[in-house]
């Protein structure tokens, strides 16, 4: 072929290759395109249709453009018409959803859609949404992400799959889609906010963009090569941190707490760059304070939103964050042979003798119960007398001594009785309710 050219049979091969070479699962499923009536979401719905892939179409009529918008809406209407297919239509205020949410338009938008898209695909059983994104759409993403500052991750631009939207159309490039369409006399929608440059987006496409392909011809193809290398530095990583993951993630603490070894940390030479990579999937974003959180004092703590980092000792401890239960308390009476709580299940049992004893099992001496029993969580000054030794010790000096770590302690649950210790639950009992030879009654008491 002297010269590229963009006609019907060329480019549809080419689309058809990608297909069948790296989207084989969207052949045979039930898909749904977003469609704004654009260039871009005309000719990949005109794809879709010669390849008779099994899609009805979607388009958002956001009110920003007045007869335009509704314009927009009667066009994509009757091009569904025309490849006969279905389309799902909804009107959005988008202004007012904007305005109500302290958002760019441009991100009230893209929250409106995205939204809707997900309903539509739950509600009529969608496998997958397509979008119209090209090669120039994600030289543009790169760029706005390297100007706001960035990792490798947005060095890669717009992901060809994320959950259940698919990008075919990542691959060719906007003068290839524009061939294609001329060539083959399709009519689309122009958007007059396109030619604005109000928003960075399209500040880039009229002077970065254009100027870079211009003084280098072969730019987006090689645009193209550096996000394939990244993307596979990318998966490198990922495939590192999976196995660094398995080395200083320690579970031993139970309760859902990882255990992070701090000294192991800094044999790799970089641990805010080990930290990132380890915490990124928790919600951190704060890198410079969690730098030099590994220096501070132990007690310290740095929050997600869903999760907290605390620096203990020599490690750090990493856990869910869950609702605050420090100040429930509950009771069981004497009839009462059950009870919940959130570290498992109480049960209450009178038997003849002694069995087995461990750190899920206790036995006292009935006698010395007071009615109702309580269970609390521990709080500083609380006492206790370990049973087998003389004396009283503070549960504080107790946690120290048997190298609890703050994350542990703060879930111990005490019995009681009299608000008397009784048991720290799944740890010690008290010495003044052991069986002895005058006891008459003994009472289980285990931890499920």
């Amino acid at each position: 072929m002297k010269n590229k050219t963009y006609n019907l049979k060329f480019l549809l091969r080419e689309f058809k290759n990608h297909i069948k070479t790296n989207l084989s699962f969207l052949v045979g499923s039930k898909l749904l395109i977003a469609c704004s009536g654009g260039l871009d979401s005309i000719v990949l719905s005109k794809f879709c249709e010669l390849l008779k892939l099994d899609f009805a179409m979607a388009h958002c009529n956001f009110k920003l453009r007045g007869d335009e918008s509704d314009n927009d809406e009667g066009f994509v209407k009757l091009f569904a018409q025309q490849i006969n297919t279905n389309v799902f239509v909804t009107h959005f205020d988008t202004e007012t959803y904007a305005k109500d949410n302290t958002l760019s338009i441009q991100m009230a938008a893209r929250e409106l859609r995205y939204v809707w898209f997900k309903k539509l695909a739950l509600d009529h059983n969608f496998d997958y949404v397509l979008t119209a994104h090209h090669a120039d759409d994600n030289l543009e993403t790169f760029l706005i992400n390297l100007s706001r500052g960035t990792g490798i991750e947005g060095l890669i631009g717009i992901p060809e799959i994320n959950e259940i939207f698919v990008r075919p159309l990542l691959p060719f490039s906007r003068e290839e889609i524009l061939s294609f369409a001329q060539e083959n006399k399709l009519k689309w929608r122009e958007d007059s906010s396109n030619s604005s440059t109000k928003y960075l987006r399209n500040k880039l496409r009229h002077h970065v963009t254009n100027e870079l392909k211009s003084a280098v011809p072969n730019f987006l193809n090689n645009f193209k090569t550096t996000v394939s290398y990244l993307k596979q530095s990318n998966e490198f990583i990922k495939h590192q941190m999976v196995k660094l993951k398995k080395e200083l993630f320690d579970t031993s603490e139970g309760g859902n707490v990882i255990k992070i070894p701090i000294s192991r940390l800094r044999e790799y030479g970089n641990p805010r760059t080990c930290l990132y990579f380890l915490l990124r999937d928790y919600g951190f974003t704060a890198w410079d304070d969690i730098e030099q959180f590994i220096k501070s004092q132990s007690g310290k703590q740095i929050f997600s939103n869903s999760y907290r980092l605390v620096k203990d000792r020599d490690y750090l401890l990493l856990s869910p964050i869950v609702e605050e239960i420090s100040d429930r308390c509950y009771q069981i009476s004497e009839e009462e042979s059950m009870l919940m709580i959130p570290s498992g299940t109480l049960k209450f049992k009178e038997v003849l003798e002694m069995s087995d004893i461990d750190f899920k099992t206790i036995f006292v001496d009935k006698a010395k119960l007071k009615y109702p029993l309580t269970v609390r969580k521990w709080k500083e000054g609380d006492y206790f007398y370990p049973i087998g030794m003389k004396g009283k010790k503070k549960l504080s000096k107790y946690f120290k001594d048997e190298k609890l770590s703050l994350l542990a302690k703060e879930r111990v649950w005490l019995l009681c009785s009299d608000n008397e210790i009784l048991w720290i639950i799944n740890y010690r009992a008290d010495d003044r309710f052991k069986i002895t030879p005058q006891t008459k009654e003994l009472l289980k008491i285990t931890i499920t």
